[in-house]
C-alpha cells in the first residue's frame, strides 16, 4: 500500500474515534497463493457499513465487511480466513489463493456531554477527561468554550444545544450533565435531551428550581413519566461543597450509570 493511502487510512481511523464513532480496522496479515491484495493492506469499516480503503473488492470484501460489523457489535478482535478458490462451495472469489484478515474494533470511549461551561461544567469536563471519557461541552457564550477556557474538552461548541446535538449526536453511551444558569434554559433543552437515547441525564439545581422546571415542562405537554429519566438533584449526595467536590459527586453518578445495572 502506498504511503498516501496508508496515511488516509490512519487519518480515517483517528478521525472516527476522536469524533465519537467506533470502527473496525481490517488488515491482511497472511496470504496464500494468488490474492487481490498483499499483506499489510488495510481497510476501515464504519458502523453503518461504509468503508475507506479496499482489501480485495467484490464478494470477499463484502464478506470481510460483514464480519467486521459483527466484530464491532461484539467488540471482539479476531482473525478470519477467506479462501478464494471454489465459488460453488461458497468461497467469495476465484483468485485461487486465500488470505487471513485481522479484524480489530476501535471503540470510542463513552462521552460526557456537558451543557453549561461555568465553574461546575469546567470541573466536570476536567475530571471526566482524567477518567478517560470523551468530553463535549456546550455553551451559548462563545468566550466560555474557548481552548484557553476549557483546555481539556475534546469538543467545544459555542451555540444552541439543539445545534450541538445535531453536530455531535447524543448516543446510548453518552451521559448528559446539565449545569446551566437558569431553570428557563433547563426547560428549553430537557425535551431535546429526552428525545435522545442518552444513558444518563442529570440536571443541577435546587429542589425548588427543578419543581419549577417540571411545572413548565408539564404545561408544554412533555409526558411526566419521561421526566423520571432525569437524575435530580444531580450527583451522589456526599456533602460536596467545593466545585471540585461537586464534580466528583456528578462523575460518581455517571460512572454508576455506566457500570451498574439499573435498579
Amino acid at each position: 500500500m502506498s504511503a498516501p493511502r496508508f496515511d488516509r487510512i490512519l487519518a480515517e481511523l483517528s478521525g472516527a474515534v476522536s469524533g465519537g464513532h467506533s470502527v473496525v480496522l481490517a488488515t491482511i496479515v497472511a496470504t496464500e497463493g494468488s490474492v487481490p491484495r498483499h499483506v499489510g493492506t488495510k481497510m476501515v469499516v464504519h458502523a453503518d457499513g461504509s468503508t475507506v480503503g479496499t482489501i480485495g473488492g467484490g464478494k470477499v470484501e463484502d464478506a470481510i465487511r460483514l464480519d467486521a460489523l459483527d466484530a464491532l457489535h461484539r467488540n471482539k478482535a479476531g482473525l478470519r480466513r477467506y479462501a478464494l478458490q471454489q465459488p460453488e462451495r461458497g468461497d467469495p472469489g476465484v483468485c485461487g489463493g486465500a488470505m487471513t484478515v485481522y479484524l480489530e474494533p476501535y471503540m470510542t470511549p463513552p462521552t460526557v456531554f456537558v451543557i453549561g461551561a461555568g465553574h461546575v461544567g469546567k470541573a466536570v469536563v476536567d475530571l471526566a477527561h482524567w477518567l478517560g471519557y470523551r468530553t463535549v461541552v456546550v455553551d451559548e457564550r462563545t468566550e466560555m468554550v474557548t481552548e484557553a477556557a476549557i483546555p481539556l474538552a475534546d469538543v467545544r461548541f459555542a451555540g444552541a444545544v439543539a445545534d450541538a446535538i445535531a453536530a455531535h449526536p447524543v448516543g446510548e453511551t453518552t451521559s448528559v450533565v446539565v449545569v446551566t444558569r437558569s431553570h428557563e434554559l433547563d426547560a428549553q433543552i430537557t425535551p431535546l435531551l429526552l428525545e435522545t437515547p442518552a444513558r444518563y441525564i442529570g440536571v443541577m439545581g435546587s429542589k425548588r428550581r427543578w419543581e419549577e422546571t417540571r411545572r413548565v415542562l408539564a404545561a408544554s405537554d412533555v409526558p411526566v413519566g419521561s421526566l423520571d429519566r432525569i437524575h435530580h438533584p444531580i450527583g451522589f449526595q456526599i456533602g460536596a461543597e467545593t466545585v471540585e467536590e461537586i464534580a466528583v459527586s456528578i462523575m460518581a453518578e455517571v460512572i454508576a450509570s455506566n457500570r451498574l445495572p439499573a435498579s
